[in-house]
């Protein structure tokens, strides 16, 4: 019997590879797709809600954001809650929370207050509020024994809007709308992780484990391995891999919502923040920590030797580690993360950290959360001898997509997918409908 090809291959069962399923069966006339996911199940890796901090990124309490990039973010934001508008259960994917961002002393507060009047045009339910008003959306922020905080203190705050995500049930639904779009043959394939890609003639083969697999196209969206597949067929190779895996904590519930802090421009890191997590009720998160790791996944041991092979160590990957330990202020932090992993001393050290959001908060009500947190496979740009910040993508013009840190991060993932659906598409010849698209989300 001679063995299917399919139109398109998608390696990765993570939000990004699910969301690229769905827009290629609900809005393309492709007819037949294979999802191949090297665990038994969806979303097991960053996608999990364990392994993010499950925030939907608007652009508006993002501190690091230009209005520019913030804009960008905000349209692929509300490509998400878009698409949950028809959805049966999404009380169980994605959710409302108030949120803000807090500057604490005169500095960070007349940030805000600048950061207001230049960004409430484009974001309209954006709030600026002063400290007696944060104090009745979130008490504990600026409270101490009833009484208000001495530092200057304002939040720039959205009330009423989507700001929560399930991850791994957004990702989960994406598969279950492909599969109901009819005269469609989508197969998902659990347990086949893939050993290599090879391209002969105009036809990929995929091998893994359980066989070989061929397709006309090929989307690889499975984090820093997508880089290490890249690199076996000579894609990619002036970039290396530096993992940042991010912790985070427990405490008792003493956030209403998620509440950030301002970014420190200096450092290429996420500010901690605090955050009701959707799967831990009457608990608020707070990370993440930033720790630069040996390992392209988390809790996977053996992506130690993967991570060898992506780190390319040369003259030119030193260059940008030493520039970035240059810097103190990023070298303070690279250092006072790796204490946070520090049984015994890492409570106490985030405990210094987490009272700028919540100023009464003792050291008995921090738990380190162990099992939980992911890694964000950062790029370095070998030829710019620089850290790569946004999105990465390795596009040959071949038939073959590899997509390994899309921004930022999982709120992008149709925008992201929009994209890729795109090249796909002209590759193949295919139609999209365009309609189609505009009507559920581009709304």
């Amino acid at each position: 019997m001679t063995e299917p090809v399919y139109q398109v291959a998608i390696v990765g069962g993570g939000v990004c590879g699910t969301a690229l399923l769905y827009m290629l069966a609900e809005y393309t006339d492709i007819t037949d797709i294979v999802l191949l996911e090297k665990y038994g199940a969806l979303a097991k890796v960053n996608s999990n809600g364990r392994n993010n901090s499950q925030t939907l990124h608007c652009g508006d309490i993002e501190t690091n954001y230009s209005l520019e990039k913030a804009s960008k973010v905000k349209k692929a934001a509300s490509m998400v809650v878009n698409y949950t508008d028809t959805l049966a259960k999404r009380d169980h994917i994605i959710f409302k929370y108030p949120k803000m961002v807090i500057g604490v002393g005169e500095q960070e507060c007349q940030q805000l207050r600048e950061r207001f009047e230049s960004f409430k045009t484009v974001f309209t339910s954006l709030e600026l509020l002063e400290k007696e008003q944060i104090a009745e959306i979130e008490p504990n922020v600026v409270l101490v024994n009833g009484e208000l905080r001495p530092e200057p203190c304002i939040a720039l705050a959205v009330l009423d809007e989507y700001s929560a995500v399930d991850f791994n049930q957004l990702a989960e639904s994406f598969v279950e709308q492909a599969l109901t779009v009819p005269d469609k043959q989508i197969d998902i394939q659990f347990d086949h992780h893939v050993d290599q890609i090879e391209q002969t003639g105009d036809l990929f083969e995929i091998t893994t484990a359980h066989g070989t697999i061929k397709a006309r196209t090929v989307v690889v969206s499975a984090g820093g391995h997508s880089l290490l597949l890249a690199q076996q067929m000579g894609y990619g190779l002036n970039f290396s891999c530096l993992p940042v895996a991010g912790s985070f904590y427990f405490t008792p519930k003493v956030l209403n919502g998620k509440v950030y802090t301002v970014q420190n421009d200096k450092l290429p890191f996420a500010a901690v923040h605090g955050d009701p997590d959707v799967l831990v009720p009457g608990k608020t998160r707070f990370g993440p920590t930033a720790l630069i790791t040996p390992m392209l996944e988390r809790y996977n041991r053996q992506s130690f030797f993967d991570f060898l092979r992506v780190l390319r160590l040369d003259r030119r990957v030193l260059k940008v580690l030493w520039d970035l330990f240059k810097v103190s202020d990023i070298r303070n932090y690279i250092f006072k993360n790796f204490l946070f992993e520090v049984p015994g001393l890492r409570r106490w050290l985030f405990l210094k950290d987490v009272r700028k959001v919540v100023p009464s908060l003792q050291l008995k009500d921090v738990k380190f959360a162990a099992g939980y947190g992911g890694v964000r496979p950062q790029l370095i740009d070998k030829e710019n001898q620089v850290l790569m910040m946004g999105e990465a993508k390795i596009n040959p013009g071949s038939g073959i997509i590899f997509n390994m840190t899309p921004s930022p991060g999982a709120s992008s993932c149709l925008e992201n997918a929009e994209l890729d659906m795109r090249l796909v598409a002209d590759y193949l010849g295919v139609q999209i409908d365009e309609e189609k698209l505009d009507i559920y989300l581009h709304k």
